[in-house]
């Protein structure tokens, strides 16, 4: 899937990388291999039959529409073979055998899963709306603003917006007529910052990086702001090394074969771009410049580790760091007029000293091959032209996909919507597929497991009494979001939706320039920040959007509107299928706030020492198994020999993953046992006869998983995914899991590892 814009380095901590769209999401293609190994370490783990407790639930049989509908979806994705199948030692095959059967990879897929599915649902929804008239009734009063003339005049305005933006994205005829023209404006304004006469600039570097920052284009490092782990308040410049060197993951510069192809990917899309000096594109230099940068910068399981990153100074010791650049007059250009930056977050130190070293020993045509290179990696997406094709699809071969492939047009063009004015499509999205009632009890589901996080708080033996008190606080303080903003902006409010995209200017005929629009606004608005307090209001993700996230400055849970649709949410069947799914995802997102990450953030998101050291101690140890126990699942790599999961890299997505199982049940189970809970938690049809209600609650959480990925996308994701893969996230987490193994009877109930 194309970028929605020019990438822009985040620290919040997500369920999973989910795309709106789906050609990008992950599936779990386990080769022969992976799948025994996987199995073999769970069956070394705990050798025992999953004895099923046939009809002895004594409920009533559900047989409504949603009910038929979710109990059809759960057996078609079961193994055809399930009820021979030993849950406790291949549980994943058991729930998602049918769903490998069921769905096929599209040729521009390097992966896909159930969320891809939902997103797929959200995708065709978008379009309708962004294919239709604009839409003078309400679908749903709850979420449809009250529109009198003047707001009504203002909401259509907003609707003409996005419908002129997708159009635009849509008129393939002008794009393929203006061809490589508008790539070749934004080359040659950076060509000319970077070799322009003494007389006109005395540093020319620095304008050319600024020139590229104004763009959103992280060329030799990457500077944003957001809130202070120090002072969550206050909003703070941070400089880091760019997360997207060239290649997607640094460990590939080590394979010859990646990047000699690389290389000549370059060399032809250089010479064709510039076909008057095609001699003297320095391809070769540029590869090798990457090869060094991406030496220089942090492993993957360090760069998001702010024990690691958090280095403030001030702008003249950055400075000093590489002074080639002048970093402060850069800085200078993005911050407000009246702002005075005594401070910077400098994420990599050693980075920029690096970086600083290879500047004195690179050549100006190099670095002019460089940076022209990253502008057309961010910007290749916005055109259809020839010159373009072999780094195209040079990028579907590193993931496996079809190298002639790619999404329908409109699919990519509601991703470019959704990323560029996602606010305004929001506000139309949400009043088609959301409801008060889905918002209601997505806040009971949230409310319920930080009160069963709670009680296991209290009882957690390796935490000290004066660390649980002040992490039981830390939940009670913890912000749940559900659904949709309603400040910053407020997308029921068209006034506020109007002035939030007016920067924003979009023409039926400049897709390019769109799209530049687009990402200047958005780089204005994370800079124009700075001088105010954080907004605690505003959400990293648009409504459509199927993940969730936890935010540790915030010490915030946020679940869009697009993560609440079936079957991972639906209010109306048992309560056992939404909070095995949905609620596992909410109890996930509430364990970040104590994993390893987590952890280091207060009840106010302050970054600080709150444990005690024999409390470091014990959580340390119990992280260790983890790290071990996930460092044994492996894909096959491009040689064909096992390619670990880095254990550390996924240490607080895998923590995540059981702390959430173990709340969810927990928080289903008192719900269950509640007055009435047993009319909100009927048989399903064809289920339950074999399957009691506490197994449906992790078949249900299984079935969020069930995927499929091709090799070349699971070795990338293996490199640079702080996420394990899907089909290890099922058989990791259930062997972590001790109520799933009392639920299925396995011989052995202990969990491999346990945190809470």
């Amino acid at each position: 899937m194309e970028s929605k814009l020019p990438e822009k380095e985040g620290g919040v901590m997500m369920l999973e990388q989910v795309p709106l769209m789906a050609d990008e999401e992950s599936h779990t293609f386990k080769d022969s291999r992976s799948r025994r190994n996987a199995s073999s370490i769970l069956k070394a783990a705990f050798i025992g039959s999953s004895r099923k407790q046939h009809g002895t639930t004594g409920s009533e049989t559900c047989l409504t529409p949603a009910c038929v509908h979710a109990s059809s979806e759960l057996l078609y994705n079961l193994s055809p073979d399930y009820k021979n199948i030993d849950a406790c030692t291949d549980f994943e095959e058991m729930v998602c055998g049918g769903w490998r059967d069921r769905h096929d990879l599209r040729p521009d897929q390097g992966d896909a899963f159930t969320g891809t599915i939902m997103s797929e649902t959200s995708e065709m929804l978008l379009r309708h709306i962004l294919e239709a008239p604009y839409p003078s009734s309400a679908t749903n009063a709850d979420f449809s603003p009250n529109l009198n003339h003047v707001t009504g005049s203002v909401d259509q305005q907003n609707f003409d917006k996005l419908q002129t933006a997708y159009n635009a994205c849509l008129d393939e005829d002008t794009i393929k007529s203006r061809g490589v023209a508008p790539l070749l404006h934004m080359l040659n304004e950076t060509s000319h910052r970077l070799f322009v006469a003494p007389a006109e600039s005395e540093k020319p570097l620095t304008d050319t990086i600024t020139y590229l920052a104004n763009l959103g284009i992280s060329a030799f490092v990457a500077a944003g702001t957001g809130a202070d782990d120090r002072d969550p308040d206050t909003v703070v410049i941070s400089v880091a090394a760019p997360y997207s060197i060239g290649l997607p993951a640094k460990e590939l510069y080590n394979d010859e074969k990646i990047v000699q192809k690389y290389e000549d990917v370059v060399s032809q899309v250089m010479s064709a771009l510039y076909p008057e000096k095609a001699t003297k594109v320095d391809s070769r230099g540029l590869v090798e410049f990457e090869k060094k940068l991406a030496a220089a910068s942090p492993d993957a399981e360090d760069r998001d580790d702010v024990t690691k990153y958090y280095n403030p100074m001030s702008p003249s010791e950055a400075d000093k760091l590489v002074p080639q650049i002048d970093l402060p007059s850069i800085l200078k250009s993005l911050v407000p007029r009246d702002y005075d930056i005594d401070r910077i977050i400098v994420m990599a130190p050693q980075y920029l000293k690096e970086l600083s070293k290879l500047l004195d020993q690179t050549s100006k045509e190099t670095l002019d091959t460089y940076i022209a290179w990253k502008v057309v990696q961010t910007f290749n997406s916005y055109v259809e032209a020839d010159a373009l094709v072999p780094y195209k699809r040079f990028q579907n071969e590193l993931q496996g996909k079809d190298p002639d492939s790619s999404p329908e047009r409109w699919r990519k063009c509601v991703n470019h919507v959704d990323g560029g004015v996602g606010w305004l499509l929001s506000r139309f999205f949400v009043e088609k597929a959301f409801s008060a009632k889905s918002k209601a009890f997505g806040d009971q589901i949230v409310s319920d497991i930080k009160d069963q996080f709670i009680e296991k708080l209290k009882v957690t033996e390796w935490m000290e009494q004066e660390v649980i008190d002040l992490a039981i606080n830390k939940v009670h303080n913890i912000v749940q979001k559900i659904g949709y903003p309603d400040k910053s902006p407020n997308i029921l409010n068209p006034d506020a939706l109007h002035d939030y995209y007016e920067s924003v200017k979009v023409n039926g005929s400049t897709f390019f320039e769109n799209a530049v629009s687009m990402t200047r606004s958005e780089v204005v608005k994370e800079w124009s920040a700075l001088g105010k307090p954080v907004d605690r209001d505003q959400w990293d993700m648009t409504v459509p959007t199927v993940n969730a996230y936890y935010n540790p400055p915030g010490n915030e849970i946020v679940f869009p509107a697009g993560i609440m649709q079936f079957p991972v949410f639906d209010v109306r069947v048992p309560q056992y299928l939404s909070y095995g799914a949905f609620g596992s995802v909410s109890g996930h997102e509430l364990s970040h706030a104590f994993d390893s990450t987590g952890r280091h953030y207060d009840q106010d998101g302050n970054y600080t020492d709150w444990w005690t050291d024999a409390t470091v101690a014990g959580f340390e140890r119990r992280a260790r198994c983890f790290v071990s126990q996930y460092h044994n699942f492996t894909v096959e790599g491009r040689d064909g020999e096992p390619l670990h999961v880095n254990g550390k890299l996924t240490l607080g997505e895998n923590i995540a993953d059981a702390g959430g199982v173990a709340a969810a049940f927990a928080a289903w189970k008192r719900r269950a046992a509640s007055p009435g809970g047993g009319d909100l938690n009927m048989d399903l049809p064809g289920l339950s006869d074999f399957f009691t209600h506490d197994q449906l609650f992790f078949v249900s959480y299984a079935n969020w998983w069930c995927g499929e990925t091709r090799k070349e996308t699971a070795i990338q994701r293996i490199y640079t995914d702080p996420h394990s893969p899907k089909w290890a996230r099922v058989l990791g987490t259930m062997a972590n899991s001790r109520d799933f193994r009392e639920s299925f009877k396995c011989d052995k109930k202990e969990p491999v590892c346990e945190l809470w």
